[in-house]
């Protein structure tokens, strides 16, 4: 393997991802959509958020209740009317809630047994989540309010029946806090690290075997491995441009979102930057290897744009795997690609101290495993089943 080969190759792969337009508006379109659609979700998430509209709760039985109807207004609920058909009204989403007063209530609460009532809901529907929550709270208030009335009439101190007060002492900086909100950026970035370099990876190994030119380019006196080293820089650094244009937006778009309403504070400076960039970018290197390997593999250009639309989602596996099962992140994630990736990004948000082999072990794991797979590469374009594709 010369240095030289493999440099031909990469400029020769590069220039003809540059000319490809299918391969600039892969690499393009991307970061300027994901980061849009994260400011679109913040500015949803605050606007649900500092909604301060009062809520309205239709009640079935008013009457059997006065005092509840009235704490609940005083406490910013709509008292609705009773609908004709509480669960159709629920189950349609013409009401969040209907709260269902019996007959008995009144009766019940004068012998101080406990008032059964019952608020019927719809868990399926995320539009009324918030409503549901806010009267819940909201009725609970009033149950505790009345029975602390009822031990003072009984001369009675409330807080014996509160032998223990927990009092929750957030220790969190607003950097930390502010990874819990951010922590699906790393899944955008790395997103477009695998868009990036889809198109270049697919025309340098299916789409150049489709054409009739990978024989060509084949027969030259130049190691297997210097065209495949060559392809893997170029689609790299396609796939790479993707991943820091993504991360340039994303920081605009947060710059722009109404994240202090979310109660989260960000304070980035250039720094912090490029932390996050030293961090990232070795995931360019992974992605344009899987990509390579997998195309050659494929049998048609269509079919390696099949798969490699796949494998972008990838970068989504751990979040929802840590979702589905959390698991207690330590220093053996740093040796897992993506995930070291996404775990040391939020610690790099949250401000933790980081030491230099924090960021070499990750990006070691990362490069390690796109080289090996551009190693493979080399040794399938040996294979004569792949070249020709029978």
């Amino acid at each position: 393997m010369k240095l030289r080969h493999v440099a031909v190759v990469w400029a020769k792969e590069l220039t003809d991802g540059l000319r490809d337009r299918r391969s600039l508006f892969s690499a393009l379109v991307f970061p300027l959509v994901g980061p849009v659609l994260v400011l679109v979700l913040f500015r949803v998430m605050a606007e649900q958020q500092g909604a301060d509209e009062p809520l309205r709760l239709p009640v079935v039985g008013a009457d059997n209740a006065p005092g509840l109807v009235a704490f609940l207004g005083a406490h910013d609920v709509e008292v609705g009317d009773s609908p004709a058909d509480p669960e159709t009204a629920v189950r349609t989403g013409e009401a969040p809630a209907v709260l269902l007063i019996p007959d008995d209530y009144a009766e019940r609460f004068r012998d101080g047994r406990p008032a059964q009532l019952q608020l019927l809901v719809d868990n399926s529907r995320n539009d009324a989540r918030t409503s549901v929550r806010r009267a819940h709270r909201i009725i609970e208030a009033y149950g505790a309010k009345v029975g602390s009335l009822r031990l003072l009439a009984r001369g009675v101190d409330p807080q014996l029946a509160q032998p223990v007060v927990l009092a929750d002492v957030d220790l969190a900086t607003p950097k930390q806090r502010a990874a819990n909100i951010l922590n699906v950026i790393p899944m955008f970035v790395m997103m477009a690290a695998f868009i990036g370099g889809m198109y270049v990876a697919t025309d340098s190994t299916a789409g150049e075997r489709e054409r009739g030119s990978l024989e060509s380019l084949l027969v030259n006196p130049v190691a297997r491995s210097s065209l495949a080293l060559g392809k893997w820089l170029a689609t790299s650094m396609l796939a790479g441009a993707s991943l820091l244009l993504t991360l340039v937006t994303a920081g605009g778009a947060l710059a722009r979102s109404p994240l202090e309403e979310l109660g989260v504070e960000i304070s980035f400076g250039a720094l912090d930057g490029l932390r996050v960039a030293a961090v990232m970018l070795p995931v360019a290197f992974l992605a344009a290897g899987l990509q390579l390997v997998v195309a050659t593999f494929a049998r048609s250009f269509r079919e390696a744009q099949t798969y490699l639309s796949v494998l972008t989602l990838l970068p989504m596996m751990p979040g929802m795997f840590l979702t589905v099962a959390p698991l207690q992140v330590g220093d053996w994630s740093r040796q897992i690609p993506i995930l070291g990736q996404q775990a040391l990004l939020l610690d790099v948000v949250r401000g933790e101290p980081l030491g230099p082999a924090d960021f070499a072990v990750p990006a070691m794991v990362a490069v390690a495993v796109g080289y090996g797979c551009a190693c493979a590469t080399a040794w399938l374009l040996g294979r004569e089943k792949i070249v020709f594709g029978n």
